[in-house]
């Protein structure tokens, strides 16, 4: 029995390829979602529990529509900065909300606790997962790409040297002179306020449902298994940890090509 606690969007359509495989499988899964939702859909490969949110369908399209946006905003890289520091401080505060919602509605709460389920497969972009899981002490799997900051690393004392690892946006090789190690270092300034901003409010909340001080990186240090969407060939080699698994780049969606 698999409990599963996706995050919205592109991270929930190549999870849901990975669901339908393990139903093939004979696996046991339920998905616990927001009623207010995006891509996650009811599907007969998985039960699907929900629980109510305070916003609409309109709220949730702007705030996804405004986070994709600021991707693809040109500019001086100071502005660039301050703009995803907004955009971060009002996608956190909806995400923060959908987290809370779950995790004090009683009812699906004392479901979860009664299924006895085996593990808790998890997005830990978002850390709901890991709340979750922590509180029905159940085993994690996370399934991701990346994390802002770089945070896997630093959860599983994996070595991410500025030196070495270009940072993200920096468009840099692994082979970098002086002065591109001192852009790549400037790149990853950010990370220490914004990654803050993100995530201290999930801590916050954490510790005051599971009744104990906890950190982000106490919550990602519990997972059993880093189910990583990368590949080698598309990124560079780079240290993993011994529960660090590639699995390659999987798809959204899967389309056949034409002759």
């Amino acid at each position: 029995k698999l409990l599963v606690v996706p995050v919205e969007g592109s991270h929930w359509l190549s999870m849901r390829e990975l669901l339908d495989t393990l139903h093939k499988k004979g696996h046991e899964v339920v998905v616990v979602a927001p009623e207010v939702t995006m891509h996650i859909k009811p599907s007969k490969t998985f039960v699907m529990k929900t629980y109510p949110v305070p916003f609409t369908q309109e709220e949730m399209d702007e705030v996804f529509k405004g986070s994709v946006q600021i991707f693809f905003q040109e500019g001086p890289f100071l502005e660039r900065v301050i703009s995803q520091y907004q955009q971060a401080k009002k996608s956190s505060a909806v995400f923060l909300d959908i987290c809370t919602h779950l995790i004090h509605n009683k009812e699906l709460m004392k479901y979860l606790e009664e299924t006895k389920f085996d593990a808790v497969l998890t997005d830990p972009f978002l850390p709901c997962g890991q709340i979750v899981a922590e509180h029905l002490s159940l085993p994690s799997v996370y399934f991701l790409q990346q994390m802002p900051c770089g945070l896997q690393y630093q959860a599983t004392q994996c070595p991410n040297p500025l030196s070495y690892v270009p940072r993200a946006f920096t468009d840099l090789t692994d082979h970098m002179t002086f002065l591109q190690r001192v852009k790549n270092m400037i790149y990853h300034i950010p990370n220490f306020f914004l990654c803050d901003v993100i995530y201290q409010p999930y801590a916050e909340l954490a510790s005051e449902f599971l009744k104990r001080e906890v950190t982000m990186l106490d919550l990602l240090r519990q997972a059993s298994i880093w189910l990583m969407k990368l590949d080698f060939v598309f990124q560079f080699p780079r240290p993993l940890m011994p529960n660090m698994v590639l699995i390659s780049g999987v798809n959204c969606a899967y389309k056949k090509l034409n002759q």
